[in-house]
């Protein structure tokens, strides 16, 4: 045997009379308690928590979404003639009404070019007058057998002629009165005007690219947005029962204003999975402007007996979610729940729990079931207790 095994064999002795030493005269450590989690037993550490009540009351079912404002109707002015700009009745960025002069042309060449057209007709009615005449004549004349036939042919064929000219000429001046009308450019709609274009003094051009001016109708106004395609069964279901509210609102604004889904469009749009919805709003206040982006929301029906717990208070587990419920010893249990639909702050229950229970919104990591809690704010709470 060598001698770094004899030490080896003595310094094993030395430490096993050490530990017997120790277990028969020492004294044994504390337990823990439950491991600092608050867990259940006899010295077991009291979790500090915060507590809400569960509630029953009505809840909408809403559906937000982010959508954008359009013009009900809008039109881009153009002139149909080719001629001087000589007034603009409007300023930029005023309202019109439907009916009322906003441009005018110079009206001289085509009030010319209307008497010329009625001189031309003149002229023509009276050769009619005289071919008429002469033919009748000539039917006369070949019947005593003074003039043939073919000067009597000849003569109808020029009336009938010109009783072709006279229609041309009336057809001008119908023509010569709608281009003069084309001089005076009234609105088609009543809206917003925009940025004007041409102004007065310059020269404009039929069918020209750009616009006299666009005139946008914001009263009443659309709102458009895209809703996902799961929820669109859901959608026609509530609008068959009357059940749907529709509001719309601009960023920043805490004012929604009402309207009603006009406009379902007949197919999903595959590249996003939604389908583009419509509603029209009154918009006499003007709250919404045509390309703004406008805050939606949908309520599809109002629950009135929604079982109701604050967000917080729901966890989220291997086994689907869950609360703590703390019962009247000041302990917890743990409580499997169904969550129906949640919101930024509330969370609407289908199972699991019942309205006046109380469960545990803030300090949940802390706490096993049975754990023994003190509540520092909510229901239950120390400030909640009248002394005697």
């Amino acid at each position: 045997m060598s001698f770094r095994f004899v030490r080896l064999l003595g310094a094993l002795a030395a430490a096993t009379l050490a530990v017997s030493a120790c277990s028969v005269g020492g004294e044994a450590p504390p337990a823990s308690g439950g491991g600092g989690r608050g867990g259940p037993g006899t010295g077991a550490a009291v979790v500090p928590v915060t507590t809400a009540v569960v509630e029953k009351k009505a809840v909408p079912l809403t559906i937000n979404m982010i959508g954008t404002a359009e013009a009900y109707s809008n039109v881009a002015v153009h002139a149909q003639i080719t001629g001087e700009l000589t007034s603009v009745n409007f300023k930029e960025g005023e309202d019109v009404q439907k009916g009322q002069v906003i441009f005018t042309l110079d009206r001289r060449p085509l009030e010319a070019a209307l008497q010329q057209a009625q001189a031309n007709l003149a002229r023509d009615t009276a050769q009619l007058e005289n071919a008429k005449a002469s033919a009748a004549r000539y039917q006369d004349l070949q019947k005593l057998g003074i003039a043939t036939r073919e000067q009597a042919d000849q003569s109808a064929t020029t009336a009938q002629a010109l009783q072709g000219t006279v229609a041309a000429d009336t057809a001008a001046i119908e023509n010569a009165k709608v281009q003069l009308l084309y001089a005076t450019i009234i609105s088609p709609i009543s809206g917003r005007t925009g940025a004007l274009m041409v102004h007065e003094g310059n020269l404009v051009r039929a069918n020209d690219a750009t616009p006299l001016v666009i005139i946008n109708q914001v009263s009443p106004i659309y709102v458009s947005f895209g809703l996902p395609e799961g929820q669109l069964p859901d959608l026609k279901r509530y609008m068959a029962l009357g059940t749907i509210r529709l509001q719309a609102s601009a960023p920043n604004e805490t004012v929604a204003s009402e309207g009603q889904i006009t406009f379902i469009d007949n197919a999903v749009d595959p590249t996003t999975g939604q389908i583009k919805i419509k509603g029209s709003f009154p918009n006499a206040d003007r709250r919404l402007w045509p390309g703004q982006f406008a805050n939606v929301a949908v309520t599809l029906k109002n629950d009135p007996n929604a079982v109701v717990v604050a967000t917080t208070a729901v966890q989220n587990g291997q086994q689907g979610s869950y609360v703590f419920v703390v019962k009247p010893d000041k302990t917890v249990e743990l409580r499997a729940i169904t969550v129906e639909r949640q919101t930024a702050d509330s969370a609407v229950i289908k199972e699991g729990l019942k309205p006046g229970e109380t469960v545990v919104t803030d300090g949940q990591l802390r706490l096993v079931p049975g754990s023994k809690v003190s509540i520092k704010s909510g229901p239950g709470g120390a400030k909640e207790r009248v002394d005697p």
